[in-house]
Parts: C-alpha cells; structure tokens; sequence
C-alpha cells in the first residue's frame, strides 16, 4: 500500500482509539481484570437478572443487548473489544487493508465449536452470506452492506471485498458473531434460534423461554475454560423485584437498578450496586406518516420543548443521565460539539403550536416498553404528562419486550411515536445514523421530504466510504445539523448504566453493556 494511504489509515486508528480512552476515562468505575479465581468455585450456578428474556439465540437476526448478552456466551465475535474497547484479536488473529477496498483477515486455527467440528474460513463467508441475503431479512445486513465479496484464501484466511472504501469495517466485524455453517445447515435457521451452537465459552443446556436460559462451560474452550462453570440468565421484568432477588442471594447481577434503590442496595450485606457511564441514549422517534400531526416541522418543535428532559434525569434517574443535544451519543466519532439541546420551554412550545395546522391539538399514540431500560415506564409516563401539558391527548400503550421490539424490527409500530434507547457499539457515527437515517433502513423512519432524504442519504454514503477521518466528520456534522433542525426526535438522555452484584463475584460491568461472564470468577 501506498505510504499516503498508510498514513491516512494511521490517522482514523488514531481517532478511533481517542474515542476508546475518551469513553474509558468517564467510566465509573473503571473497568478492570477479575481477580484471580476462587480455586473452589460455588455449587449453584452464577445468575444474572435481565428485565427481559432473550428473543432469539440466533446471533446473526436480532439487534437487542440482553438477547446480545446471552449471546455473547455461547458465540465468539470475529474481532474483540476489551474492557477498554480497544480492538484485540478474537477469531481474528489480524485484520488490514491490503487496498482501500480489500480487507484481508487472519483466523485462528484452533478454534472448535461445541460439537468439536472445526472453525474454519468457511463459517465466516456462511455468517456474512446468511445476514446479507435479503430473503432471511435479518437487521443486521445494513451493517455489513458495503461488503461485496467474501473471498476464502485458505481455511484460515479471508478477503473482504467492499463496493467502496470502508474505514469502519473492523468496527463492524467486532460485533459480527460467527456461526458453524455445517450445524445451521442441517438443522435450519427456525430450529437454530432456540438449539444454538457456537464457539464461545459457553454451550446451552436449557431455554425455558419468560423463566430461565441455563448455560455450562464449555470445557474445549481455545481462550481456556472458564473459572465460572454453570450460568443461568433469568428474566425479571420488575426493577423492584430484581434488587429484592439480589438482596435475597438468589441471583448473582442484576441490570438497570433504580436510581432510588442505588443507597439501600449498598447498605446491604452481600451486595453493591455499581455504575458506569454508559454509551446507551434513550430517545423518542417521531413518525411523520401522511396526514399526521407529526408531519409539521413547528408540530415536532413544539413536543421537544414541551418535554422536560432535565427534570427526568434529576428526578426519576437522580441525576444517572446526560440530556442529548443530538441524534449521537457523545462516545461517537462525529459527534457535533456545537449543537443544544432543544430545552424546555412550555411557553414557546404553546406558540409553536398555536403557528402550526394543528392549533387545537390532537391526540398521539406513544407505545413504550417496560422492563427494557432504566425506569422506561416511569420515563415515558413523564414524558406522556409532560407533552399533555401542551395541550394534546397523549394515549400511552406499554408492551412487553418481545412484542415491542418485534414491531421495530418488522416495521409495524402501531404508534407515532415510541420511545427506545440505542448503543451502536462501534463509536462511530456510522453505527447510529446509517440505520436510523439512512433510508431503506430497518429503523428509518426519516419520512421528511423525498428531496431530503435523498441528500440525506448521500451525505451518508459518502461518510461510510471516505478514508479522510476529517472530512467523514465534516460530513456527520452536516447531517447532524439537518437532523438537529428537522426535529424528527425527541432526544432524551445518555444514560449511566446502575448494576447490582453480589460479593461473591468478581465482575466490573463495561460501558458498552456487554455481559461477558468469561470475565468473571468467583471469590
């Protein structure tokens, strides 16, 4: 390769790791490595409370964290992240462009699944290959789009043939779950959503769908066994119930706890709850369908300065959030330092819509989930207050997980608007606006004028493919800028991930949510 281009390569590592540190140095606290393991580990397995169950274990068709989570056991991803996140090799042993559109990637050689088969080059193409068919429909493919071509060299090395150059392909490869292709092959994608097989750390036991998904270490492991031996995830959509379980020695963590139940879980013995700056943005997407109030830019303006963002954050999450100034998390290359957040302003909110079609208001259907995200029935039925306040009629419908997000992935929100909180977790501008603004997207609901999605769309494409880390920025902050304008919206807060973890574990929670028990050991 060119020096040029070499140096240009240097340059966007570089800005990727910044971001790394960046996001590492606000963390609370900072992520470490376990403790050395107990060598007499517990009889009972290590438990983890989710709010909700997964909704699939096929890694390849979801786009959720808690069923990410469980995933994250039983399957390697191609590249790594630490708990710095910082790339490290996984699957992969090295990754580099041998042109600007050719990747070539270096796989480990001693890697079995479960069923001891080995991993080779193959499994790889065939994960590619499944996501990006358009018949399996799976809402990931946007994310591996640019790639054209999967070449296999050998079984233990791979090119990835991209349509134009992409910069931000190890990102996208560090969530890339690999599966054996000769396993999927001969029992289906239905039967493989609920019989996985992989090469992670862990195998399954059991999935007893709404109550528990056993797991055992998988003793051929290449990274070596486990120190923790037994796991179950255990769906418990109440936040009051999952500390009480805690408290009570029967569950091990526990994700998303109250702000107001931090204090009493850390004057009890046996438990503490732990933080950490998360890169997880809570927002409210607005669907402008024809004929819709929401279709009115001065209608859209008027609900984002009704909303009382800082009020949430200082009294329902006791201060555990960031108000967003935009449509990124401030982790994310390309963030746009210089925008506001819109505020709250009830009086000029009644103006604006008084200037709108709509001056006699209307009624919204909010659909909102309960159990997914930190106090996300509580934060909705204040958002749901706080927009009546203007005016309007505001009918609130909470769901259960599995039917939410089901609609989002299908496309088939029965509302206006819906709330639903985001982390791409490849730090990039790429991971967040590509699939929300992006159209032809699974989540784009950027309906807003034919004339500007279509430069939308190509400020986009162009900022996925350009290898000049400055002008990809440039061209997120344009977008960014529309965005911020158009109010297509309502952006809420980054939040701070709250866990609760029992004393007889070592295990520090990451900022990209990830549940990794690997980590983990007993004390």
């Amino acid at each position: 390769m060119k020096t040029g281009k070499k140096t240009r390569w240097l340059v966007y590592a570089a800005l990727l790791a910044m971001s790394a540190l960046l996001l590492t140095a606000c963390s609370s606290p900072s992520p470490a490595t376990p403790t050395t393991p107990s060598t007499s580990a517990p009889a009972k397995p290590l438990v983890i409370a989710q709010g909700v169950d997964a909704t699939t274990l096929d890694p390849n068709f979801h786009s959720e964290t808690p069923t990410g989570n469980v995933a994250n056991q039983i399957y390697d991803r191609l590249i790594g992240r630490g708990s710095d996140m910082n790339f490290e090799p996984a699957l992969a042993v090295s990754w580099e462009p041998v042109t600007d559109t050719v990747w070539e990637i270096k796989l480990r050689n001693d890697v079995k699944f479960h069923d001891g088969e080995q991993f080779t080059s193959e499994d790889v193409a065939y994960t590619l290959q499944r996501i990006l068919d358009p018949e399996k429909k799976s809402s990931q493919a946007g994310n591996y789009s640019m790639i054209s071509e999967v070449e296999i060299v050998d079984p233990f090395t791979i090119r990835l043939h991209t349509k134009n150059p992409f910069p931000i392909l190890p990102s996208r490869l560090s969530t890339l779950r690999v599966v054996p292709k000769h396993y999927v092959e001969s029992i289906g994608d239905a039967a493989f959503s609920t019989k996985p097989m992989g090469s992670g750390p862990y195998e399954l036991v059991e999935w007893v769908k709404d109550e528990r998904i056993v797991l055992k270490a998988f003793e051929g492991y290449w990274g070596g066994a486990p120190a923790v031996k037994d796991v179950v995830f255990k769906p418990i959509p109440e936040p009051a119930s999952r500390v009480m379980a805690l408290q009570a020695g029967e569950v091990d963590i526990i994700v998303n706890v109250p702000p107001y139940q931090a204090s009493s879980l850390n004057n009890t013995p046996g438990a503490a709850a732990i933080s950490v700056a998360s890169i997880r943005s809570i927002f409210i997407p607005l669907i402008p369908n024809p004929g819709s109030p929401l279709s009115d830019p001065l209608v859209r303006l008027a609900l984002n300065k009704a909303v009382n963002v800082e009020s949430i954050i200082a009294n329902l999450l006791e201060g555990n959030g960031t108000a967003m100034t935009q449509a990124l998390a401030n982790t994310e290359f390309g963030y746009h330092p210089d925008l506001q957040a819109y505020g709250h302003d009830l009086a000029a909110a009644k103006s604006l819509l008084a200037q709108s079609s709509y001056p006699d208001g209307f009624t919204l259907r909010f659909l909102a989930p309960s159990g997914r995200y930190m106090m996300d029935k509580e934060v909705a039925e204040a958002v749901k207050n706080q927009l009546e306040e203007l005016g309007i009629k505001v009918d609130l419908v909470i769901q259960e997980w599995g039917v939410y997000v089901q609609k989002l992935l299908s496309r088939t929100v029965d509302a206006d608007l819906f709330m639903i909180g985001w982390s791409s977790g490849i730090f990039d501008a790429d991971g967040t606006l590509f699939p929300w603004f992006r159209s032809g997207q699974t989540f784009g609901y950027y309906q807003l004028g034919e004339e500007k999605v279509a430069y939308m769309d190509s400020l986009l494409d162009k900022a996925r493919s350009l290898l000049d880390a400055a002008g990809r920025e440039d061209l997120y902050r344009e977008a960014l800028e529309i965005i911020h304008d158009d109010a297509p919206w309502i952006p809420l807060y980054q939040q701070k991930d709250i866990y609760g973890v029992s004393d007889r574990v070592n295990w520090l929670p990451r900022a990209d949510e990830s549940i990794v028990v690997f980590e983990a050991s007993w004390k």
